[in-house]
């Protein structure tokens, strides 16, 4: 049933996709190169002071957490049991934003070249960096099991210990795949946060990130299936971090600069980073895990303009100008879907299925989310993306509504 199920929301998503080709065949897309060009909202059909009201609502939306993204930290997820922050943290701007029509920029607020985090909008760009392998044939296919492809995992510790006494019979490698449940992992579930992996990793126990209210459940909850229940956990996102890094034997950073960000022009102000103590070893050489978010500090720190191109990508069905940088199947496995959770495809592609995520956007519209909140806005139908930064979650329909509606 549950192959019975993917498949029928995959091939739905298909005719989606070639009905929507279909209806815009013979279309030529704008491409920007270095500099975007800016074009007045009624030069691409958008009410100027429609497109205003809708920027107004965001901005008297501002997030009301502190602007210090430690203290936010230390005010939310900080309250966790290990909940510490392990990465580093920047604080934030004023509530920031850009709007892209047909590829060119017809509003801008905010501080939209300011490096800010972008927390979860970060497990877009690691998906991307699993796509990449799986283009390359790293991967041969998201069905497959994790555990397979992994190499044991050298921890760069190099001071750990002065007495290895102290540390004998103590595991010194990292085996992320060897309990009898992680063996059932694949990446289609990790990648679609539906796999229940089990252990700890840089010191973040899978059950202490967004813990039940019940702490007797804590240490007892039985495992489930994987793919069978959805669970939003960035300890498992962590997991997948490490899982793509050992498969590229170099740092994801370097892997999503040279194969993404620098064919589609983005800056070089922008930084992903991991934790103090995510360090490894491979080929002799140390590297630094990265996160999939800003939950514990780290992730991606980028600017607006940054995360708008990268917004047009996913637009374009990962396509920049005549280079496809992610294979159209990649694409459509992210927009599928998941079965356990039908406004969510791959991380972190929030769906709007059934216009249930955003009531407002068309069905066919996502977006990459990320806390804070950060939403890059992506709308196939309207050829629209809209980046918008800090703004609170309960606002963010409001101001899609007031969008769309923009859009003579």
């Amino acid at each position: 049933m549950k192959q019975l199920t993917f498949t029928f929301l995959f091939l739905s998503t298909s005719i989606i996709t070639f009905c929507q080709k279909k209806k815009t065949e013979g279309f030529m897309p704008y491409f920007p190169s270095k500099e975007w060009i800016h074009k007045k909202p009624e030069e691409v059909g958008v009410d100027a002071q429609k497109l205003k009201a809708a920027i107004d609502f965001a901005v008297e939306h501002e997030t009301k957490n502190p602007r210090s993204m430690e203290q936010n930290h230390y005010q939310t997820f900080g309250r966790e049991p290990f909940g510490d922050a392990i990465g580093p943290m920047k604080d934030r701007g004023p509530c920031t934003g850009i709007i892209i029509k047909n590829g060119y920029v017809i509003a801008e607020w905010g501080e939209p070249l300011r490096p800010d985090m972008t927390h979860s909008v970060t497990k877009s760009f690691l998906s991307a960096t699993v796509g990449l392998a799986y283009d390359r044939a790293k991967i041969k296919s998201i069905s497959d099991t994790v555990y397979k492809y992994m190499a044991p995992i050298e921890v760069y510790a190099p001071l750990k210990v002065a007495n290895k006494a102290d540390q004998f019979g103590v595991p010194q490698m990292i085996e992320l795949f060897d309990t009898p449940h992680n063996k059932t992992i694949t990446w289609n579930d990790l990648l679609r946060q539906t796999s229940d992996w089990e252990g700890t990793l840089w010191g973040k126990p899978d059950w202490a990130d967004r813990p039940s209210s019940k702490p007797s459940e804590w240490l007892t909850l039985k495992r489930n299936a994987p793919g069978s229940v959805y669970e939003y956990n960035d300890t498992r996102v962590n997991v997948l971090a490490l899982a793509a890094l050992n498969i590229w034997r170099k740092p994801l950073p370097q892997v999503l600069k040279e194969n993404i960000m620098d064919e589609i022009y983005a800056s070089d102000t922008w930084r992903w980073y991991g934790y103090d103590n995510s360090w490894i070893v491979i080929d002799g050489n140390s590297m630094q895990s990265v996160s999939g978010g800003g939950h514990w500090g780290g992730g991606m720190i980028i600017h607006a303009y940054d995360m708008a191109r990268y917004g047009y990508l996913t637009l374009r069905e990962g396509k920049w100008n005549n280079k496809q940088l992610l294979s159209q199947q990649w694409m459509a496995w992210s927009y599928t879907p998941t079965p356990a959770q039908p406004t969510y495809g791959f991380m972190n592609w929030f769906l709007n299925t059934d216009k249930k995520f955003l009531p407002s956007a068309p069905a066919s519209a996502f977006a990459h989310i990320g806390n804070g909140t950060n939403m890059v806005y992506v709308d196939r139908e309207n050829d629209l993306v809209a980046v918008v930064r800090w703004v609170e979650n309960d606002s963010l329909d409001g101001f899609v509504k007031l969008l769309v509606t923009s859009i003579k």
